[in-house]
């Protein structure tokens, strides 16, 4: 199982933010939490690292029908999408999204796997977009 549904573009980074948080809107994702990995690392423990954005990602729909089947899928929840400069490639920028099978795989519920299903095809769809 892959860890990740990834995408590479090459366009200036704040514009790959901006294209991945309007391909997660249209998706019926909104972004509930952002975490600057760069400017934390900087400003914490003086390290410096390419840009490094993680969005929370959260689809209420889907956390809502995943929260029904197991309470305790809260601890995975949101769906976290990673944009970072590429380190092998000056002008690329990644976007990654968590593949939601990995909930399926910690958790066994059959109840989920439709959940699973729906969020998998959404995000997949969101990241596709990009390209």
């Amino acid at each position: 199982m892959e860890l990740g549904i990834a995408t590479r573009l090459n366009v200036p980074f704040e514009d790959a933010v901006e294209r991945t948080r309007a391909a997660l809107q249209e998706q019926g994702f909104g972004v509930l939490t952002e975490i600057d990995v760069q400017s934390t690392l900087k400003t914490k423990i003086g390290e410096d690292i390419e840009p490094y954005l993680i969005l929370g990602a959260c689809n209420p729909n889907l956390a809502h029908r995943a929260l029904g089947v197991e309470r305790q899928i809260g601890l995975l929840l949101p769906c976290n999408v990673v944009v970072r400069g590429d380190t092998a490639d000056q002008g690329g920028v990644i976007i990654e999204a968590m593949n939601p099978e990995i909930m399926s795989s910690v958790v066994d519920a059959a109840d989920l796997e439709p959940v699973v299903a729906d969020a998998t095809a959404l995000l997949k769809a969101a990241i596709s977009s990009l390209s």
